[in-house]
């Protein structure tokens, strides 16, 4: 299974089903790393309505939502989203793997995937991602795709029950000595 296809395309509100599946098993897992959210977003019917505003968002230019696909299978998300025009063409990534699925360099295709929407389809000049300091996981997969660490922000998000570091990446996207 490591060989596995992965690939992206936007999300689609059917997909809400299989993504509330993979949040409600994963929600003590991710904890850790990402906010925390209402019983309701561990639902089919949470996810339809999350799923919603972020095609709405899409429609408007805002953000840019994609599943990650392993073998035709929704197996997690890559996301921009606050995609700023103008002078500064930028979007923020985030992303996320089934746990089921983790490991398998899934997460690191999709990223790089992304990156390629983000600069041809979106015109966008620069990527940021931001990392818990212990997320050496989700590190790995932004160094692989071209990401530099270039800062630190003290107590900046409040996840689990306390606040925590997290390291600042960033990618040129027509910096092609990146990829």
């Amino acid at each position: 299974m490591a060989d596995e296809d992965t690939t992206i395309r936007l999300i689609r509100v059917d997909d809400a089903e299989v993504i509330a599946a993979h949040r409600a098993r994963d929600r003590r897992a991710y904890a850790a790393w990402e906010p925390a959210q209402p019983d309701e977003f561990y639902t089919a019917a949470g996810q339809r309505r999350r799923i919603e505003t972020l095609l709405d968002e899409h429609d408007r230019g805002e953000r840019w939502p994609a599943v990650i696909l392993a073998g035709g299978e929704v197996v997690g998300q890559v996301t921009v989203s606050t995609i700023l025009r103008g002078p500064f063409r930028k979007g923020f990534l985030g992303y996320w793997v089934a746990s089921a699925r983790n490991g398998r360099g899934h997460a690191t295709r999709a990223v790089g995937q992304i990156l390629s929407v983000m600069a041809e389809e979106l015109g966008l000049h620069r990527a940021e991602a931001h990392t818990r300091m212990e997320n050496l996981a989700s590190q790995r997969v932004l160094r692989a795709n071209g990401f530099r660490p270039w800062g630190i922000a003290h107590s900046h998000i409040f996840l689990d029950g306390a606040w925590h570091d997290e390291v600042f990446w960033e990618r040129t996207l027509d910096d092609t000595t990146s990829s």
